[in-house]
């Protein structure tokens, strides 16, 4: 079974010989060859992808604006703060190297009290707020001033439109359950787990796309497949409460047929993949997240979420990982 991550195809026209399996593994990109290598989960729970990539240099592969983005709240804050301070200090000495007479009311004194008066200057000349007690004085300093004006204007400017930018972007909160289950359906069995809105805003025509990867095998080889998994519902036009997705596992299945023991023997994993409509911003959010075999119960079943009134309907968010085991 070749992977969805990547594409090659076995044979060759005209009657010649296909590349051997050797051969279609070294140029499947993200596929089995390299699945077959891995001794973890490929997709970790938070979404991010559990890989290292080298060979490109630093400054090619970097992005600041999409790390500022991407970065967590406290370390977005740090790198601001760090940036600010490291820039006042850097003015500051170089307002002490241009002498004791570039800073015109400068108490003066000791090295250390003429550093923390130039420092303070730097921070009022790059908050553009000026007291007027301390002034420039020859050209040096003025054109120190000048620059540190120009780079405060400019530092600001770029922290706001990022901070907007980080704000304004779309995202989608997704609350999956901790557990998927292979649970009691429609007379036979069911891969299920569930998700839920953990923000107020609507979504709509919320799709899911699930695939398993599990070792086979294959032509009396254990090699690692990949299976896309059909759905009882793809698709949700809305999504007010939460939603059980559900691969039933019937005779088209990957499952059909394989007992709990062979399943967990072959350390499954299934990707999840949600894609999904924000009405706030009329954009697609998308968000992602995996279960690999521990993480997978066989033989229970999710507990009821639905709150005991009639009107208005409601569920209670709190249960959305309770499982009961079969008995």
């Amino acid at each position: 079974m070749t992977s969805p991550l990547g594409a090659s195809g076995p044979g060759g026209p005209g009657g010649v010989a296909g590349p051997t399996k050797e051969d279609i593994n070294r140029d499947l990109g993200l596929g089995s060859h390299v699945a077959n290598k891995g001794r973890g989960r490929f997709l970790n729970r938070d979404g991010s992808f559990n890989v290292v990539r080298r060979g490109l240099p630093f400054f090619r592969s970097l992005s600041a604006y999409h790390a500022l983005l991407t970065v967590s709240w406290p370390r977005f804050f740090g790198l601001v703060v760090a940036g600010y301070f490291l820039t006042n200090l850097l003015f500051a000495s170089l307002y002490l190297s241009c002498g004791p007479e570039a800073l015109q009311g400068s108490e003066g004194g000791a090295v250390g009290n003429r550093f923390g008066e130039a420092f303070f200057f730097s921070v009022q000349t790059l908050a553009t707020i000026g007291y007027g007690r301390i002034s420039p004085h020859g050209l040096a300093a003025n054109l120190l001033v000048t620059v540190e004006a120009l780079t405060g204007l400019l530092g600001f400017a770029l922290a706001t439109g990022i901070l907007f930018a980080r704000f304004s972007r779309p995202t989608a909160r997704i609350l999956f359950s901790r557990q998927a289950v292979i649970a009691p359906y429609r007379g036979g069995l069911g891969l299920m787990f569930r998700i839920a809105n953990e923000r107020r805003n609507q979504l709509f025509e919320v799709q899911a796309t699930v695939t398993l990867t599990r070792w086979e095998m294959i032509k009396g080889v254990r090699d690692r497949s990949f299976h896309e998994l059909a759905l009882e519902r793809r698709r949700v036009v809305f999504f007010p409460l939460h939603w059980v997705v559900v691969h039933p596992i019937d005779e088209k299945s990957p499952l059909w047929g394989v007992s709990a023991e062979e399943f967990i023997a072959s350390e499954p994993e299934v990707f999840v993949l949600l894609t999904g409509v924000d009405e706030t911003f009329s954009q697609t959010v998308h968000t992602r997240s995996s279960y690999d075999h521990r993480e997978i119960v066989w033989g229970a079943r999710f507990k009821d979420m639905y709150l005991e009134q009639d009107d208005p309907l409601g569920v209670d968010l709190r249960l959305i990982h309770e499982i009961e085991r079969d008995r």
